[in-house]
């Protein structure tokens, strides 16, 4: 699959005719949310976990040196936290494009704290996609985000806002953090 899923994004139909949609963040989607919501909840997905196993060519990288940004892979009994975001349809022109780098559309069960759920969308890059890098030891990982520069900013900065997003909703990620330690190890 193309680095560029924007078109395939486009063909997903299956909100529409909704006015409003949830929306699942689990990465810079938790704390970077560049985009105008109705409503924003604490939320969580069931049977995926998160992982540093995506480049990022266009935002925490470049071709040459890509960063890596968190995907879901499936994990059954995981649960992923994060964060929920009712949206209207007009806003995934902008979501497309920004997710654009082989994360796809996917429809999903979200609940919420309160124990009530609701279908939605989350971006996963699955290991079909050019951009895929997969797995690699957290201390790797640490090393190629420590390297890593794009036109979003350092890829260190991406991770450590993502650390510091998760202990904000009391949301331990054992992956995260040992990435975070590791990095916090290279000068």
């Amino acid at each position: 699959m193309s680095l560029n899923t924007i078109a395939i994004n486009g063909r997903m139909d299956t909100f529409d005719g909704h006015h409003q949609v949830w929306l699942f963040g689990y990465g810079s989607l938790i704390f970077k949310a560049d985009f105008p919501y109705l409503e924003r909840r604490p939320a969580s997905i069931g049977g995926w976990t998160r992982r540093f196993w995506q480049g990022s060519h266009d935002h925490r990288g470049t071709e040459a040196a890509p960063g890596r940004v968190v995907t879901l892979v499936p994990a059954p009994g995981a649960v992923c936290h994060g964060m929920a975001y009712l949206v209207t349809p007009e806003e995934f022109a902008h979501l497309d494009h920004r997710e654009k780098n082989g994360y796809l559309r996917l429809a999903v069960d979200i609940g919420f704290e309160d124990g009530s759920s609701v279908l939605g969308l989350v971006y996963i890059a699955t290991e079909d996609n050019a951009a895929f890098l997969g797995p690699a030891s957290e201390r790797e990982i640490a090393q190629q985000i420590a390297g890593a520069h794009g036109p979003s900013g350092p890829n260190r900065e991406y991770l450590l806002e993502l650390a510091s997003a998760l202990r904000d909703l009391g949301k331990p990620d054992e992956h995260v953090f040992a990435i975070e330690r590791h990095l916090a190890g290279i000068a």
